[in-house]
């Protein structure tokens, strides 16, 4: 390792921190300084990356967990030679720039997550460890080894404050990951003051009680970051790696550094006499020929170590076609169709099935022939009903188990689950009751901004959950998902729905799934065709009643609340339609034509259904209809009283329809 070149790259790249900062009078100054010579260490010497590839396979993933100092991470891309630009350091935080004010996954090459909600990052270093040991377990052979990278993070104090990251922690002390290093950015300080305001915990004693193995360094011995790093990455001992890397704060702008006030930009109007102290030039955004040069060198060691793995991958592809082919689909997340997918779910004929019972039949018939499907639970799995059978639970001996137990860590679950879909090999899932969902939320806000592949399996949808109670009766949470772009919150209503359902959760590439499901049986809507219910959950509405005289009204309904519809239709008689919407997203994504087709403006007498917040409903019936649910919390008493006690009935569908 050249210390010299490396000390002198990690004060350019200080330079480059402040310069792009100052540019543009926003950003974080603290992280970028203060953490230089971890990211020279990194991305000088350490770490196996090929700029060229940035998607390889076997490449070492780095997460800046401590989003807010994105251009610690821009700064280094660029040093290394991925394609970010000394003009895309100089338009950092610039409308529509590859540097935006905080990393996000698919904007920048070379950025592997989306950070910024504080603690995110460490649970996603730990999916994609988990990620990791499995896809060795699968593909790796005794004649070829093609996966043996590590997960690298970097977080600060407010990422391990966040409760999230020591519920990550303590999955991945568990379960043995020692394929993850993390470097804690121990500076003493946070936003508003230093640390001691706010903690006084000995995290080196915690992480080692949560079954990690700890160094303590100092942060700025580049020999002492580089050995620490040496010992971690060497010890296969099934336990996770934390380095903490004693920093100070805004490093090399002597008036705010070590205080909170080089958090922010703080220090910009010193930026000029620090560059100076530094040995930097006037030339802003300065890269020397020397470091240019040292980085080249080092791009050129490690092609060589790129190339020498393509060839043993193409002779472990040469030799093993059948796991080719697998690996294959899950790079180019190919999993099929949704209707190819939901082929594989036999029908299921006259039942009457909780949807959770169903989908339980739905993932096992899709997982035995999708072999990179993975479902979890937060220690539920006996009530969401998603574990795949004769598959293996995931533990520290059986890494290839296709089953996650994450315990009670819905948070951690969330950000675990993005870590595995920002990985890109598997189709994963993880389940819990839908008034927990609030718990992983910020999760599936940013799997949804990152368009991450994810589906979730919540439970127990509404106040049918009955004598648990309205804290177990989840009234808002459906139109609370349904608030979040890109989120596709799809609550079918009987097994054929179900059936669909799981088809477009495993089918989509683009983003999240949220599949909600009842505990309570529903009936099976034998009156219309299994092909209509599968093909029209597909679509996001269709009309699962159609009139047969001329069309006076039309009943909208979802989830358990569509057999209700049915049931009232009959009554009011034969110019009643009655309309499934079980996913809004994809019905509003369908042509203009097609939702004429099922909901025509013409017709405005139009009655809603759903055992939930009424809000979202009105700009389906309109000013002249009226919406049936409920904008109270539940009650405590069998299911189907607390139905009809909060008017969520058929007879209620009835009087509606009439009164109009």
């Amino acid at each position: 390792m050249n210390i010299a070149a490396l000390s002198q790259a990690s004060n350019e790249a200080r330079g480059l921190a402040m310069d792009a900062i100052a540019a543009c009078k926003s950003g974080h100054l603290g992280l970028p300084l203060g953490a230089a010579e971890i990211g020279s260490m990194l991305f000088g010497s350490a770490l196996h990356y090929n700029p060229a590839d940035p998607h390889w396979l076997n490449r070492d993933r780095f997460v800046l967990s401590a989003g807010h100092g994105s251009m610690f991470i821009y700064s280094w891309l660029h040093l290394a030679g991925y394609d970010v630009s000394l003009q895309d350091l100089k338009d950092f935080r610039k409308l529509h720039s590859k540097t935006p004010g905080h990393p996000e996954f698919g904007e920048t090459p070379g950025v592997e997550a989306t950070t910024g909600p504080l603690g995110q990052g460490t649970g996603n270093i730990v999916g994609m460890a988990v990620a990791a040991k499995m896809t060795a377990a699968r593909f790796n052979t005794a004649a070829h080894t093609i996966i043996d990278h590590v997960v690298v993070g970097l977080a600060g104090d407010g990422c391990l404050q966040e409760g999230i990251s020591n519920e990550a922690a303590a999955f991945a002390g568990r379960f043995g990951l020692d394929n993850l290093i993390l470097f804690y950015d121990s500076n003493n300080v946070t936003l508003d003051a230093m640390a001691s305001k706010t903690q006084n915990e000995n995290t080196a004693l915690r992480y080692q009680a949560l079954n990690w193995q700890v160094w303590t360094v100092d942060g700025h011995d580049l020999a002492a970051l580089a050995q620490a790093y040496a010992e971690a990455k060497s010890a296969k001992n099934h336990q996770p790696k934390l380095i903490i890397a004693k920093t100070i704060i805004g490093k090399g702008i002597a008036e705010v550094q070590g205080t909170s006030k080089a958090h922010g930009e703080g220090g910009v109007k010193f930026v000029d006499e620090a560059r100076q102290k530094l040995g930097l030039p006037a030339e802003k955004f300065f890269v020397s020929e020397e470091t240019k040069a040292f980085f080249a060198a080092h791009r050129a060691a490690l092609q060589k170590q790129y190339a020498a793995w393509q060839t043993t991958f193409a002779a472990w592809r040469a030799a093993n076609p059948a796991l080719a082919q697998i690996l294959d689909q899950g790079v180019a997340r190919n999993n099929g169709t949704a209707e190819e997918i939901a082929a594989l779910i036999p029908a299921f004929g006259e039942n009457k099935l909780a949807s959770r019972v169903s989908g339980e039949t739905c993932l096992n018939a899709i997982a035995q022939a999708r072999p990179l499907v993975i479902s979890g639970s937060a220690d539920l799995h006996g009530s969401t009903k998603n574990y795949i059978k004769d598959a293996g639970d995931f533990d520290i001996d059986t890494p290839a188990g296709r089953n996650l137990f994450f315990g009670i860590r819905e948070h951690a679950m969330g950000a675990i689950l993005n870590g595995i879909a920002y990985y890109g090999l598997f189709k994963a899932s993880g389940a819990t009751f839908l008034t927990f969902s609030d718990y992983l939320r910020p999760s599936i806000r940013v799997a949804a901004l990152a368009k991450l592949p994810v589906f979730y399996i919540f439970t127990h949808d509404s106040v049918g959950v009955g004598e648990d109670g309205p804290t177990h009766q989840p009234v808002e949470l459906v139109s609370a998902l349904r608030c979040i772009p890109n989120l596709e919150v799809i609550r079918p209503g009987d097994a054929e729905e179900t059936a669909a359902a799981y088809g477009r959760a495993v089918a989509r590439k683009d983003g999240p799934v949220a599949l909600i499901l009842s505990r309570q049986n529903l009936p099976s809507l034998d009156s219309i065709p299994v092909a209509t219910r599968r093909n029209g959950t597909l679509q996001g509405g269709y009309i699962a009643r159609q009139e047969t005289a001329p069309l006076t009204a039309i009943i909208l309904a979802t989830g358990s609340e569509l057999s209700l519809a049915l049931e009232a239709a009959k009554e009011i008689g034969d110019g009643v339609r009655v309309v499934s919407l079980p996913c809004f997203e994809i019905f509003e994504r369908q042509s203009a034509k097609y939702r004429e087709s099922v909901l025509p403006a013409a017709v405005t007498k139009r009655v809603s259904i759903e055992a939930g917040r009424t809000g979202l409903w009105w700009k389906y019936v309109g000013t002249s209809g009226k919406v049936i649910g409920t904008d109270t919390f539940g009650l405590s008493a069998p299911g189907d009283i607390v139905m009809h006690e909060m008017g969520i009935t058929k007879e209620a569908i009835v009087a509606a329809v009439r009164s109009l």
